[in-house]
């Protein structure tokens, strides 16, 4: 039987979603409390691999188990036992071929910069001092929507089969004293989102042109796009699957 896992975390003390070694991350934790939980040992797979520091406000994970269970009972007992920078939502019975990443026909993202110095938001949010022109970078936004290759915002050294994404949204939007950018897409590359914003910072700060934008995408080479914003303040918010997944449908 599977199980989807939602659940949400703070990254800060993480290197990122996925076991490495020598390295503390959140699918490790999760899946050793998870077999403490039930007894045996379990193994989970993430909708995505979040970068060290990077947070979710929601993300699923899936595991295998031979018998029923109490979903609601295994949800609290995790969350007493996980520590306080991991929360767990929900856990619900799926088809038992849904897979959370490869079934995930939707993801969201939220980066979030300031631009004064905050005492109580720099581990969360990225200071950006100098003036920013907010339209000019909402008008490079569009820009990629025009594209579906974007090999010039991915890791060098990666195995994906292909670099073609469709993006659903991208813009940038003030909430409060908050700039927040927001990008969905049914799919995103190793380090995509944190390079696409570096690179429209350099339009906003007035470094790259709305032309040089496509010049980079279409040059398909790393090395031409604008350096990646820190990772702390990148958040995965939204992961959406279909309803055929999920039990009993």
């Amino acid at each position: 039987m599977r199980y989807f896992i939602e659940l949400s975390y703070n990254g800060k003390s993480y290197h990122g979603w996925q076991i490495q070694p020598n390295a503390i991350s959140v699918q490790e934790v999760l899946e050793k409390s998870l077999s403490m939980v039930l007894r045996k040992t379990i193994q989970v797979v993430g909708a995505g691999r979040t970068d060290a520091g990077v947070h979710a406000t929601q993300i699923f994970a899936h595991f295998d188990v031979d018998v029923e269970i109490d979903q609601d009972k295994i949800a609290y007992k995790l969350n007493a036992l996980l520590p306080k920078d991991i929360a767990i939502q929900r856990i619900f019975r799926v088809q038992d071929d849904a897979h959370a990443r490869f079934h995930a026909v939707k993801r969201s993202y939220e980066y979030k910069i300031v631009i004064n110095k905050n005492a109580f938001q720099y581990e969360f949010t990225h200071c950006v001092k100098q003036a920013l022109d907010v339209g000019k970078m909402n008008e490079a936004a569009k820009v990629l929507y025009e594209y579906t290759n974007f090999q010039c915002f991915s890791k060098v050294k990666t195995d994906v089969y292909t670099y073609n994404c469709d993006i659903y949204r991208a813009d940038w939007q003030w909430r409060d004293n908050t700039l927040v950018f927001t990008i969905s897409a049914d799919r995103f590359l190793r380090n995509m989102v944190r390079a696409i914003v570096g690179t429209l910072l350099e339009i906003g700060l007035g470094r790259l042109s709305i032309e040089g934008l496509h010049n980079i995408i279409k040059s398909k080479n790393r090395s031409e796009a604008g350096t990646s914003v820190p990772g702390h303040a990148l958040y995965l918010t939204e992961v959406q699957y279909p309803d055929t997944i999920f039990y009993g449908r």
